[in-house]
């Protein structure tokens, strides 16, 4: 018996187009990411300089891995993702340095609370390089359990 309902999808289509999504979303983001730093200066000290060099290798390892979907191009995705994750945390860290140093100069009274509320909305904001975060995360997700992975450990097993 044929309701008229259109018949469900199967797993791996469904995860199929999950992943196009993450990888879009992914992409979208490391490109808007990008042009967001350069607009802002996010080039003038050398301690800048890692999320905008991680932003464009994550694009370029991106193309490489959807020219040659191989299980060489998902590992090294995951490994730009996992970069990405780090360098976003210690991004929050020394945005949250860089702004007590600050709020120090400008009030060296200042402590407790009111340093921490000052540092937080401060002139740099702390939690922008979460964004970074976010990216390698959407990163290892796409990557999680990848058909490439699974082909290629299938094959090492034999």
């Amino acid at each position: 018996m044929n309701s008229g309902a259109p018949p469900e999808p199967h797993a791996t289509e469904v995860l199929a187009g999950i992943r196009r999504v993450l990888l879009g979303a992914l992409l979208f983001g490391m490109i808007g990411t990008g042009i967001e730093l350069l607009l802002i200066g996010h080039f003038e000290d050398r301690l800048q300089l890692p999320p905008l060099v991680l932003l464009a290798s994550g694009v370029v390892v991106l193309a490489w891995h959807a020219v040659a979907p191989t299980s060489a191009s998902v590992r090294t995705l995951q490994a730009a993702m996992v970069l990405f994750v780090v360098a976003g945390g210690v991004g929050i860290g020394l945005h949250v340095r860089g702004n007590i140093e600050f709020e120090r100069e400008m009030y060296p009274s200042l402590e407790g609370l009111e340093l921490i509320q000052k540092t937080m909305t401060g002139a740099t904001p702390v939690l922008a390089p979460g964004s970074m975060v976010l990216l390698g995360v959407i990163g290892l997700a796409y990557a999680h359990g990848h058909a490439r992975l699974r082909r290629a450990t299938a094959m090492m097993e034999q």
